[in-house]
Order: structure tokens, then sequence, then C-alpha cells
């Protein structure tokens, strides 16, 4: 007996479009004829695997775009995924004998006479087509219909399994909950504002314990120091001679953009007689409906009926009236192409009329771009040789009309619009070079050709203080700023709770003194630094104003101008009363939740919400219900494998 990882309908098709064990450097596999495995009497063959593992690695490729050597999809763990489908199918045909489980000749010739890779020139099953699939793919008849015989068995077995299993009520009731529910909340925005004492000004010594205690935020980042020499068709454009005629030529064969006549957006309604059309007109100057309204009684939208921009010759008849319209509106009944018809004017677009003289300057440089993007193709050959031969960039700069030019490049910085490495390649090479290579011409997207040399790689460093010390006082205060923002945010929530539960004795004043210790400052600095006064009086402020409402707040909603992490605190509140302290993109936010309101139980939006949680509820349960019987039916049956015989499959897949 024989097993498959899946339909075999699904394999055979997937076969078929890699046209045969080909299409991933799989040879053939008919040669030999060694097991990998056996579950309880159900064997698995080598060709299973192979024609299991090729159809994984195929469905991989078109997910992704991109094909997978054998060793990659080994590395990835198809090849275990495969194993696994296999012996899954395997373990389900075993119980489906043991227990007597088939399907008739009847129901495996539908599925045989119903499958697309089995039909002729005419649409229909062709017992010839057929017979030349199978014996493509190394397969006797008598065992593929076999094989799609144990599929539907299995498939039989496989929902009696599972058909009592669907999502308890109550799990779903209690998801529909959580997501459905609503909030409503106040929240407020601490800002420096708001600290009783402005942020103390810090001594040099903290700002140097800072400037070290955050290195990280004051490197220098790589410096690769490269000299480039590069020839690009702007660079040419001015030493291109680009003859009269040729530009008229041009200026001709695209004379739609510069010369077109007025033209108009228009849409037009067409009806089956004038009767019909005038009448529509008459409901549409009564107000009693717009021309919208009306497309939409016919079924259409305005996609249907949209004509574009026309010209008034492409309207024909309708063209007058249409074109009389001085400003957007309704023109009609008009006769056209189709019959009498309304036309809604939407936008008058002015002709365009460039003499060529007006033109000529801009197809020049066009021209003259387009031409010296030709000379340095066929100049290429010539810098390669160049630099084949030895010659170095400074010779290269001397001897062709290359420009030569040097630069300091980090991954990081941010491109000159003009400089080379605005361009891709370049950011590439640039970024691959090692001081041991020689300089090679590399194309740019534009035409134009650079070769690159590294002289030089500047490790990231600590810039030295005195550079930075602006930056430092600024990082320094910022973070600050925070500190003292978290310090009294919780000074705050607490004060809002012991006002909500008088039982709650609020907290102490907030600590909001700045910590130079923290970052290695003497502490006789820290205690010369100014000190704050205690914010106890602001502590109240909170319950005085507790900040803007926002109500019916969904979860995964937004607030805007707020980060999303405010919502995300929102709903991580337990109760109603409760204030919550969220820090999120370096601000600082206090949350209050006034209510909860219950997810609504009736309504069709709840009703379709509910049906989709059941369903993805009840499919993750049939899948570890599967998982479950599954390893039970292998346990139950014993379970060998051959590692040598798949170890064997494995080594032909390349």
């Amino acid at each position: 007996m024989r097993g498959k990882g899946k339909s075999t309908i699904v394999w055979l098709l997937m076969g078929m479009l890699v046209l045969g064990l080909g299409g991933f450097g799989v040879t053939n596999f008919s040669g030999g004829s060694a097991d990998i495995g056996k579950v309880g009497g159900v064997s698995i063959s080598s060709q299973d695997y192979a024609r299991t593992l090729r159809a994984e690695m195929q469905d991989f490729s078109a997910r992704t775009g991109r094909q997978l050597t054998g060793a990659e999809a080994r590395a990835m763990g198809i090849d275990r995924m495969a194993l696994a489908r296999l012996y899954t199918s395997a373990a389900l045909e075993a119980e489906a004998n043991r227990l007597g489980v088939s399907v008739g000749d009847k129901a495996v010739a539908e599925q045989i006479t119903g499958a697309a890779a089995f039909r002729g020139m005419n649409g229909k099953f062709d017992r010839a087509v057929y017979a030349d699939v199978l014996k493509r793919e190394g397969i006797r008849e008598s065992e593929f219909e076999h094989d799609l015989r144990m599929d539907q068995a299995r498939m039989i077995l496989q929902s009696a399994a599972l058909a009592g299993v669907t999502a308890p009520e109550a799990v779903t009731a209690l998801t529909r909950g959580w997501l459905l529910e609503t909030r409503d909340i106040h929240w407020q925005e601490l800002t420096a504002a708001d600290l009783p004492a402005p942020i103390a000004t810090p001594d040099e010594a903290t700002l140097e314990a800072w400037h070290k205690a955050n290195a990280d935020r004051f490197t220098a980042p790589e410096i690769r120091k490269i000299t480039y020499v590069w020839l690009t068709p702007e660079m040419l454009e001015g030493e291109v001679e680009v003859d009269e005629q040729a530009l008229r030529d041009l200026y001709e064969s695209r004379i739609d953009e510069f010369q077109r006549p007025e033209r108009r957006m228009v849409e037009r309604l067409v009806f089956p007689t004038l009767a019909a059309a005038e009448e529509a007109k008459a409901r549409i100057d009564k107000g009693e409906v717009t021309f919208e309204q009306l497309a939409a009684e016919r079924g259409l939208s305005l996609a249907d009926i949209d004509l574009g921009e026309v010209t008034k010759a492409q309207l024909g008849a309708a063209g007058d009236a249409v074109f009389a319209l001085d400003q957007p509106g309704l023109a009609g009944p008009a006769g056209s192409d189709l019959g009498p018809a309304l036309f809604s004017m939407n936008a008058i677009l002015e002709p365009v009329d460039i003499p060529f003289e007006q033109a000529k300057a801009d197809l020049r440089v066009e021209a003259a771009v387009d031409r010296a993007r030709r000379v340095i193709e066929d100049k290429a050959a010539e810098f390669a040789d160049l630099l084949a031969g030895g010659a170095s960039l400074e010779d290269m700069a001397k001897e062709t009309q290359m420009k030569l030019g040097q630069i300091d490049w980090n991954a990081g910085a941010e491109a000159a619009p003009d400089g080379i490495d605005a361009y891709p390649e370049f950011r590439q090479h640039a970024a691959e070079a090692t001081e041991k290579d020689f300089p090679e011409l590399f194309t740019l997207e534009d035409g134009g050709v650079f070769a690159l040399r590294l002289d030089k790689v500047e490790p990231p460093a600590l810039i030295p203080f005195a550079e930075v010390r602006d930056r430092v006082a600024e990082d320094w205060t910022r973070n600050e700023t925070r500190r003292q923002l978290l310090a009294l945010a919780e000074e705050r929530r607490v004060a809002a709770e012991a006002a909500a539960a008088p039982g709650i004795e609020p907290a102490p004043a907030a600590a909001t003194a700045p910590v130079a210790q923290a970052v290695g400052a003497a502490a006789g600095n820290a205690a010369s630094t100014p000190q704050p006064a205690a914010p106890s009086a602001a502590a109240a402020a909170v319950v005085a104003d507790p900040g803007t409402p926002e109500t019916n707040l969904a979860r995964g909603g937004f607030i805007k101008g707020l980060p999303q992490d405010v919502v995300a605190g929102a709903f991580a509140i337990k109760e109603p009363g409760e204030t919550e302290v969220v820090d999120a993109d370096n601000r600082v936010f206090l949350i209050t939740l006034d209510q909860i309101r219950p997810a609504a139980a009736e309504g069709d939006e709840a009703e379709q919400i509910r049906d989709g949680i059941a369903n993805r509820l009840a499919d993750s349960l049939r899948q570890d219900v599967f998982d479950y019987f599954a390893r039970a039916l292998q346990a139950q049956s014993g379970t060998t494998v051959n590692q040598t015989a798949v170890d064997a499959v494995n080594a032909q897949v390349q």
C-alpha cells in the first residue's frame, strides 16, 4: 500500500507546472524502490517522498517568488514538512483500512474526469491525455486510482474525527466581548510646562559623565574614504551635437504632448428614447434627483459612464451642446452613437499649443542626453580595458572624459541630490568594497559609468565631548525632562486614585531633581545644582482637570495626534476610576478610565463578528484535535523511518 502527503490531484498539477521532475533539479527517482518508512501496514515510497518534497518546494516558490535549492529547502525544514504530511497521511490510511472505510468506483471516476489536468483540446476528459500524464509522472493507472480512493477515504475519516469540534459558546462570547467593548477615558499629556520649576542647567561634569555613559549616542559612524571617477549623460550633454532636423522629427513624433485641442471631462448617461432622456433631465432640473442618482437607479456607477477627456469632435452630435457650457454642468439630451443621452461636464481642460521653437530647448537637452548615453555605452569597453590594464583612477581622469572625485561615505548619511552617492549602484559597491580590491567599471541606472577605490576605513569612534557639547546638553535635558515628567505623572496618578478612593494616601512629592550620579558625576556636583521645589501642589491638578475626554474608544482605534500606545494603555486599565501613566514616543500621558461599555450583543454586525470568531476558534481547535488524532494513530499503528532512503532522496534534490 502507498501513502500520500497531500491530495494526489494537487501534487500532480504542481508537478505538471514544473515539467516533470526537472523543475527543481530533482532527478529521476524511478530507478529505486526503497521505502522511506512505514505506518502500520502502509508503506511510504521514495517516489512519494520525492513528489511531495517537490510540491512543497514549488508551493514555497509560488508564495515567495523565488526558487529554492535542495540545501535551502532542508535548512528551512521543508523536507521535514513533507515527511510529516506523508506520515500523517499514511496513519490515516492505515486507520481507514482497519475500519474498512473506502469509496466506490463512481466517486473515483468523477474525480478523475473532473480534473483539469486530464482534459483534451475540447475541454473534456481525454483518456489518452490521462494515460500520457500518468506515464510522464511514472505512475501506473491502478496505483493512481488506488491513491485517489485512499485520498477520499482519509478525508472521510478526518471529517468524522472533527465533525463534533466546535468553538465553546462561552469562549466565543468572551472573545467577542473583549474585542468589541469600548471605553470612555480622559487623557492628558504632561509637558515641561507642567513641571513645578524649569529643568536645571547641568554643569560640565554632569554633561561629560552623560557623554561617556551614553557613548553610543555620540559615536561617529564608520567612514569609508573613497576615490572615484564617473561619467554621466548629463556631463556630456553640452558637448553633444544635435541637428535641427532631428529635433523637429522628435517634436513631430510627440506632437500630442505639444498640440492638443480643448477638452472636457465628461460622463454620459444613455437612454432608450429621447422622451426618457427628457424626462430624466426634467427630474434633475426640479431637484428630484442628481445625475449620479440617475446612474445608480439604472445599476451603473460613475466609472461605467465616464468618457474621460474628450474633444468636441469625439463627442459627435453632442459636441456643440457640451462645449457650449462655460463651467461644469449638465448638457442634453443630445445624440450619441448609442442613442439619446445626458452629459455631465465636470471640468474644462484648456488647449495645449506649444510651438516647436518653445519646445526646442527641452527637446535638445533630452535628445543630447539620449545621445550622450549611447556615447558612454560605446566607450564603456575602452574604460574597462584601461582599468584592467592597470590605469589608476587619477590616470582615468586625465586620459578620458571621466571626472575624478572623493567622498567620505557612510551608509546612514543622507545623499546629496546631485552627488554620486545618490545612486543605489554606487552605495552598494561602496559598502562592499575592500582596500584590496582593484577598481572596476560599473554602470549607473541612468546610463552613466563609474569606478571606485576604497582608500581607508575609519571605524566608529566616540566624538570628543568638546565637539558635541551642545548635543549632549540637549540630550541630557530631554532625558531629564522625561524623567521628571514620569515622576510627576506617577504622583498625579496616585493623587487621582486617592481622590477616587479616599482610603488611599497620596504619594510623597516626586523626586524631580536631576540625578547626575546615575551617569557617573560626583555627588557634590549634583548637590550643587539648584533643586526645584517639591511639586506637591501640582499633584492635585489631575483631580481638578482630568484632561480631554474620549468616548466610545474602540480596541485598536486611534486618537488623532496621539501615539497608538495611548489607546493600548487605555485598554490595559482594569477598572473604571483607575489612572495609568503611558510613556510613548518620548511623550508622557495620564489616562483615566471612566467607563467600560460592553460589546453590543444584538444586530447584524455583532452576529457577523460572533460567527467569524466562532469559525476561527473552531478552525484552531480542529487543527489541534487533528494533530493529536494523527499522532495517536501513528503511536497506535507503529512508525518506522528509513533514514538512509530519506537521505538518498534529499541528496538528489539539487
